[in-house]
């Protein structure tokens, strides 16, 4: 009798708490699930999310079978530097409509090098730097440079069409709104300067005239601010047509997933706890009190590939507990596809 008493509650809080289950399309019968196991894995990502101290957001699906898991997955975070993915996106989908070349120089001038940009502020910033658009993105993904960012969202046509893009692309949970120089002023809470005004050292003057109220006030309001979010729901269906070739040509789409396979940054994130020959495409984001990391993971033995973005919101801890937050997370979602692949009942 107490071992039905047993199954029963594992059945009860498994409907209760479960993780959604979907299918790529009608056709294609739904994998069959272990839903004590899927049950589990929410209770795993949720003692992570405490070592966070913030709110997580996971999204994953498997896109072989299209099995995919949620925690808090609808619900909106800040981007931060993911955005650079959509930003990437809309500006190849220029490329392949001939409207902007790969090639084209574009000159940076002091008004460009705007903050959080090692590469273009701290190595290039000497006058009579020219890049390539190529160069441009691939400083904006790589290495997160943000003046690389801004430069290539012009380029794209601005932050309006970014967001028009991804609503083409049938993704209605993320929004495009501001180039990082604003976003980052938004978040640390200073006033910007007419743009003729605009250089290194006037924007660490800006900031180091704040004050940690004035700051703390202003990451009260960013984290309240809907612009520049995402659910991780919407970033993982942005990554999922991205690797079934849907939105790019052939030549844009294997060019953006072979910059995000060569990022730097976040190593310590969805990385953190994998064995390094596991090979991820990924994007990371750090602003404020919001640390994310999304991607695409090849899981070995071909076990097929797992979409997975993690986001984590309103966390007082530092950079570090954060990304080892993440690091569990992606350890146990990635366990949690990689024991399936395995099962002869997990349909590809």
């Amino acid at each position: 009798m107490r071992e039905i008493f047993k199954l029963f509650y594992v059945i009860l809080f498994t409907a209760i708490f479960s993780i959604g289950i979907a299918q790529p399309n009608a056709a294609q019968e739904a994998p069959k699930v272990n839903d004590a196991a899927t049950y589990r894995l929410e209770l795993e990502i949720g003692r992570a999310e405490k070592l966070s101290g913030g709110i997580a957001g996971v999204s994953a699906v498997h896109l072989e079978s299209g099995l995919r898991i949620g925690f808090n997955s609808k619900e909106r975070f800040p981007m931060a530097s993911t955005y650079k993915v959509p930003i990437a996106v809309q500006f190849l989908t220029r490329v392949d409509r001939g409207e902007v070349s790969l090639e084209r120089m574009v000159a940076i001038t002091p008004r460009d090098l705007h903050p959080g940009s090692g590469i273009l502020t701290e190595l290039l910033s000497h006058p009579g730097v020219i890049l390539s658009a190529r160069n441009l993105l691939e400083l904006m993904l790589v290495v997160s440079d943000n003046s690389a960012a801004d430069l290539l969202l012009e380029l794209a046509g601005g932050p309006g069409a970014v967001t028009a893009r991804m609503r083409e692309l049938d993704i209605t949970e993320m929004d495009i709104n501001r180039p990082t120089v604003l976003l980052l002023a938004d978040a640390q809470g200073y006033p910007l300067p007419p743009e003729d005004e605009w250089t290194p050292g006037r924007f660490q003057t800006l900031f180091e005239g704040t004050t940690a109220e004035s700051r703390k006030e202003a990451a009260r309001k960013f984290e309240m601010d809907s612009r520049d979010t995402s659910t991780p729901e919407a970033m993982v269906k942005l990554l999922e047509k991205l690797h079934r070739r849907e939105i790019l040509k052939k030549e844009s789409n294997a060019l953006i997933l072979d910059i995000l396979a060569r990022v730097q940054t976040g190593k310590s994130r969805i990385q953190g706890l994998l064995v390094p020959e596991i090979e991820v495409a990924h994007k990371t984001g750090t602003l404020g009190a919001t640390a994310n990391d999304a991607g695409i993971v090849t899981l070995p033995d071909q076990g097929g590939h797992v979409a997975i973005a993690v986001f984590l919101k309103s966390s007082p801890k530092e950079v570090q507990d954060r990304e080892k937050a993440i690091a569990h997370i992606a350890r146990s979602v990635y366990d949690y596809f990689l024991f399936r692949s395995m099962d002869s009942s997990f349909k590809k």
